[in-house]
């Protein structure tokens, strides 16, 4: 029978359920965070991933308000950073989730991993808002349908990746943050794939609703944005993920180019979230090769107005 997990406040600090070699590890964890964070947290998922090895197959519970419970395998390396009290996952992010609080609105976590986004989005600091978590590894699901468990199923998951249309493709990858239909592979675990504008086709949404979609598809930015033409003329804001080991800005540049929509991203040296109108200012801000960087595309007049009120609220 597996152990209880682990429990983490974060607000805090008190970890509760470890012996002692677990909360040595827990000050392993944070204080490399905390070092690794001078660089981008660079070499920080290798180091904890190792230490992991050391340990019982656990998982930890980190308690990350009053109202939302994230669960994962103790000593994970992508996500015990949580552990480190001072560090803010996709801080951009929680920017616009935060100031969104009082709009009703759907948040489509695509790319979902363990439901983290989902998780916060659907608690009631953040306004206890419907989300959709989708993601479609067979190795991540179980963990993300653990969150969704653990904080009362408030949260919708669905097992399929995101791509152009309906279909089906290999998923393939070693870290289960980067898994990826990307490419023409016929190996790999075989998922099933829908469009962003199904969820509109199989009722799982409504038009005329207000969405925020949450893009961490890891290759198929491009073809998710292509299937998805009629949810983002609505009241839609766009989350994509720009990889910083990408001088091109890909993404961005279809955004841009190739859309309808305006291209916004959050200047950490203005504090701000800046209208983007020549890619060089993606130069500046991506600074990282081996980080994401997300920026936001919409075409709706109320969420332009509502980012623009956010930038007052950061003076």
């Amino acid at each position: 029978m597996a152990q209880a997990p682990i429990q983490f406040d974060r607000v805090s600090g008190v970890l509760e359920g470890a012996n002692a070699w677990e909360r040595l590890a827990a000050v392993a964890l944070t204080l490399g965070s905390k070092i690794s964070s001078n660089f981008s947290h660079r070499g920080y998922n290798r180091c904890a991933n190792l230490l992991r090895k050391a340990l019982p197959e656990r998982n930890i519970e980190i308690k990350l308000n009053e109202d939302a419970t994230f669960a994962f395998p103790y000593g994970d390396g992508y996500w015990s950073k949580l552990l480190n009290r001072t560090f803010f996952y996709e801080d951009e992010l929680d920017l616009l989730f935060k100031a969104s609080a009082d709009i009703d609105y759907t948040l489509l976590d695509c790319g979902a991993n363990y439901g983290y986004w989902s998780v916060l989005v659907s608690s009631k600091p953040y306004g206890s808002h419907k989300a959709i978590a989708i993601e479609p590894s067979g190795a991540n699901f179980p963990k993300l349908a653990n969150n969704a468990r653990i904080n009362n199923n408030r949260f919708e998951t669905m097992k399929c990746a995101i791509g152009a249309a309906r279909g089906i493709a290999h998923l393939s990858g070693t870290k289960h943050e980067a898994f990826s239909i990307a490419g023409d592979q016929d190996d790999g675990e075989e998922v099933p794939v829908i469009a962003l504008d199904n969820l509109l086709d199989d009722g799982k949404v409504s038009p005329g609703g207000k969405f925020l979609i949450k893009l961490d598809v890891e290759g198929v930015e491009i073809e998710a944005i292509k299937g998805g033409a009629r949810i983002l003329r609505e009241d839609s804001v766009l989350l994509a993920e720009e990889h910083g080991n990408d001088p091109e800005h890909t993404v961005s540049r279809f955004i841009l180019e190739q859309t309808p929509m305006k291209l916004i991203v959050y200047d950490p040296q203005s504090n701000r979230m800046e209208a983007v109108t020549e890619l060089s200012i993606l130069d500046r801000i991506k600074v990282s090769s081996n980080v994401g960087y997300n920026v936001f595309g919409t075409a709706s007049a109320f969420w332009q107005d509502r980012i623009g009120a956010l930038n007052a609220r950061l003076q």
